[in-house]
This record gives C-alpha cells, sequence and structure tokens, in this order.
C-alpha cells in the first residue's frame, strides 16, 4: 500500500533526483534512497561493516604490524650496541691526573 505525500526540497535536490531517476521513478528512487540510508546508519549494520572492514583489511593489518615490528627489533640491536660499546669503553680507565716527575 502507498501513500501520497506533499515533501518540499531544494532544487538542486530536485535537478539531481531527476537527473538519476528514469522519468515517472522519482518516488521509487526516493523510496530506494530512503530505504539505503536506514539500512546504512542502523546500528547492526554499522557492526556488520566494521565485521566486514575487519576481515577484509585483516591482512593489511598483519603486513603493517611486521613492517613496525622490523624497524622495532633494529632500533633495539641499535640501543644494544650502544650500551655494549659504553660498557666496555668504560673498562678502560683512562688517567686525568698529572704525570709524575718524580725520578
Amino acid at each position: 500500500m502507498n501513500k501520497r505525500l506533499n515533501i518540499v526540497l531544494p532544487e538542486t535536490t530536485v535537478r539531481t533526483i531527476d537527473r538519476l531517476a528514469m522519468k515517472g521513478r522519482r518516488s521509487r528512487f526516493i523510496d530506494q534512497a530512503v530505504q539505503h540510508y536506514i539500512a546504512a546508519g542502523s546500528a547492526s549494520a554499522l557492526r556488520a561493516r566494521l565485521e566486514e572492514a575487519v576481515l577484509r583489511d585483516r591482512d593489511l593489518d598483519r603486513e603493517v604490524m611486521e613492517d613496525w615490528l622490523a624497524v622495532d627489533r633494529e632500533q633495539w640491536h641499535n640501543i644494544e650496541k650502544r650500551n655494549r660499546a659504553r660498557r666496555n669503553t668504560r673498562g678502560v680507565a683512562k688517567s686525568t691526573s698529572q704525570p709524575s716527575t718524580r725520578q
């Protein structure tokens, strides 16, 4: 069962509808647009889109994680290398006192 409505839309919206909808199909076009808007905006639809994105992007997420893990490991390796070098140079003591002139 259909019901006639009297609505007011901006001229630009009407021109867009006329451009996109076939002649005599405005009501159907508007109905489909409203149904799509409702379906896309519901909480369950949002959850479904998020779940799809997780499944779609999981490989990308794994690649990004592996790239950053490699960078992280490299930085830790550099830090450990610097720390070892510091420990090795500390073992060699340099005298800061004046040389003895006594004989």
